[in-house]
C-alpha cells in the first residue's frame, strides 16, 4: 500500500449475535463510507463477543495505533450490555449514573416509565463527553479517542452523523475502476508490474462471476496526478492485451 497521509481509524463490532450469525452487521459497512467520505483511512474492523476482558483488550490494543477508534454495540439497558463498563475499564477510569444522562433518559421516558435497567443506559466513564442519541435518547460517549456507539443500525448512523463535524480528515481518496469480462489470472502478471512502476497508487482486482468469469480492477490515491498516470498506463497495458471492451467509472472519493 502507498504511503496516506490520512488520519487513520478502527472499528470493534461487539456482539455475540453477530458472530453467532442470528444478526447480520451494517454499521461496519456504514462507518466505512463514512470514513472514506471525509479522508480517514479505515484499517481495521474487529468482531467480538460480548466479553469484558476481550473489549478491554481490543479498546487498548486498538486506540494506541490508530488517531479514533468507534465501537458498535452493547450499551444498551440489559444485563449482557457491558461495553461501558469494559472501555471505563480499559481507560482506568471509575463508571457511574451521569446526571446529564440521567436528565436525558428521564426526559425521554418520563417518571413514569424509567427504571433501573434504564439508568444502566447512563452510566458513563469519568472524564467522557456524550454522544447525541436523536433517535432513542440514551446517549453514547467519547473518551479519549474512542467512541463508544450504539449497535441498532438507525442509532448507530444517527450518532455518526453528529459527530462527523467533530472529526478531522485527510485527503481525499480519489478512484478509477475498470470492470473487464475477463478472468483475474489473465491480467495478474500486468497488473504485478503496473503496481511496482507506480507506488503512490493503490492497484487492487477483484474477480466476479457473472454468465462467466470476469474481474474489477480498482486503482486508488489520494494524488491525482499519480492516479492519472497509473490509469493512462493501464489503459495502454489494456489496449495491448487486445482488452478493449470494458466500463469504466471514475473520479469519486472512494
Amino acid at each position: 500500500m502507498p504511503q496516506s497521509s490520512q488520519p487513520t481509524a478502527a472499528m470493534i463490532v461487539i456482539g455475540d449475535e453477530i458472530l453467532s450469525g442470528r444478526t447480520q452487521d451494517a454499521n461496519a459497512h456504514h462507518l466505512a463510507g463514512v470514513m472514506s467520505e471525509i479522508g480517514v483511512r479505515l484499517v481495521e474492523i474487529r468482531v467480538i463477543s460480548d466479553a469484558h476482558e476481550g473489549i478491554v483488550e481490543a479498546v487498548n490494543a486498538l486506540r494506541a495505533c490508530v488517531d479514533y477508534v468507534f465501537t458498535s454495540g452493547g450499551i444498551g439497558p440489559t444485563h449482557d450490555d457491558i461495553t461501558a463498563d469494559a472501555v471505563a475499564a480499559a481507560f482506568g477510569m471509575p463508571i457511574g449514573i451521569r446526571e446529564d444522562a440521567r436528565a436525558i433518559l428521564l426526559a425521554y421516558y418520563g417518571d413514569d416509565q424509567i427504571n433501573d435497567s434504564r439508568l444502566r443506559m447512563a452510566r458513563i466513564p469519568q472524564g467522557a463527553r456524550l454522544i447525541d442519541n436523536p433517535v432513542s435518547a440514551a446517549p453514547g460517549f467519547v473518551i479519549g479517542n474512542v467512541h463508544v456507539m450504539a449497535g441498532v443500525p438507525v442509532i448507530f448512523r444517527a450518532m455518526l452523523a453528529g459527530l462527523r463535524s467533530s472529526l478531522s480528515g485527510g485527503p481525499l481518496t480519489l478512484s478509477h475502476s475498470f470492470r473487464l469480462g475477463v478472468p483475474e489470472g489473465t491480467l495478474a502478471e500486468l497488473l504485478g508490474a503496473l503496481a511496482a512502476a507506480h507506488p503512490a497508487c493503490s492497484i487492487g482486482i477483484y474477480p466476479f462471476y457473472r454468465q462467466g468469469p470476469g474481474c474489477t480492477i480498482v486503482l486508488r490515491s489520494e494524488d491525482a496526478e499519480a492516479l492519472a498516470a497509473a490509469r493512462q498506463a493501464l489503459l495502454a497495458q489494456l489496449a495491448a492485451q487486445g482488452c478493449e471492451d470494458f466500463q469504466e467509472m471514475s473520479g469519486a472519493p472512494s
